[in-house]
């Protein structure tokens, strides 16, 4: 069976609208698997409940290598901790993969706040935080919880405005509705050249090769490390062998000049981790966030 995958149409779901950054991946993923291995790869959105729908879906899919899933931390690892209950166990109902690729979530503030660095910014939010707002992609994203990380570890209350998705929230921001948010890279970089925002810093543990000049927040003197990653899931039980076939394919697939160049327009950088690999990372993520998100007492349902 894992010989010859895959001999028939493979689908691939994406737990988020098109157009978003999981698509994004997805679709350049199947485009590349569908010239190399001559079977059909369809990309098919099931968005909702922050990614839980689609989740959802992969995980009750049959176990058979032809249903797959590009997701991210949030329903693979946080809504654990958000949500009082999930239709399924990211832990016993989703066989890792590899993890496709990483990205940097920057964070910025609005010029008018005459804000330059990230200490500017800590003085300034200890100085007076019923002076400044911050934006998110909704709540109990990674863009909520690292404005809530750093604001815990800087020791200041910061109100949160949640808005449905990044061109809201960056408009936000650009309007001075909100002064600081911590978004997608390539949703702020995007603009950085033209609008009246500041990019500060970006939250991954090593600086982004491709923003070099961008210090991390650690760097910077906050402990906060946050990575807008995406992996590669299938269901539970689906068979190791067929597991390691497409690991192999993917990996490979990822790694080709052609996409290595397309994520770097999305400021994407191709991983290829091992399935244990990206299983140890969904744990670390709720090992991570655990402890923030009780302090926050923050809570979706």
């Amino acid at each position: 069976m894992a010989q010859d995958w895959p001999v028939r149409a493979v689908r691939i779901i994406v737990p988020f609208g098109a157009g978003s950054t999981p698509d994004i991946v997805a679709r350049l993923l199947a485009e590349s698997l569908q010239a190399k291995l001559g079977q059909a790869f369809i990309v098919e959105n099931k968005a909702g409940a922050s990614g839980n729908t689609g989740t959802d879906a992969i995980a009750k899919a049959e176990p058979d290598g032809y249903t797959l899933g590009v997701s991210i931390g949030g329903p693979l690892a946080i809504n654990t901790l958000l949500y009082a209950r999930l239709p399924y166990d990211p832990e016993k109902d989703i066989a890792p993969i590899t993890q496709l690729v990483t990205q940097p979530s920057i964070l910025a503030v609005a010029n008018d706040t005459g804000i330059t660095s990230v200490a500017g910014l800590v003085k300034a939010l200890k100085k007076e935080p019923e002076k400044y707002n911050y934006g998110s992609i909704g709540n109990g994203s990674v863009s909520h919880l690292s404005m809530e990380a750093l604001a815990q570890k800087s020791g200041a209350q910061i109100v949160h405005v949640p808005y449905p998705g990044s061109p809201a929230a960056v408009t936000a921001l650009i309007r001075n509705d909100v002064q600081i948010a911590v978004l997608p890279g390539i949703s702020i970089y995007a603009q950085a050249e033209t609008a009246p925002i500041k990019m500060l810093a970006v939250t991954t543990a090593e600086r982004s090769k491709l923003v070099p000049d961008l210090p991390t927040l650690r760097e910077s003197g906050i402990d906060v490390e946050a990575d807008a990653w995406q992996g590669l899931i299938a269901p539970a039980k689906t068979p190791p062998a067929v597991v390691a076939k497409i690991h192999r394919e993917v990996v490979e697939a990822m790694r080709a000049p052609g996409i290595r160049e397309k994520l770097a327009a999305q400021l994407m950088e191709p991983v290829g981790s091992t399935p244990e690999e990206l299983r140890a990372k969904i744990r670390a993520e709720v090992a991570r966030w655990r402890p923030v998100i009780e302090a926050g007492k923050i809570k979706v349902n």
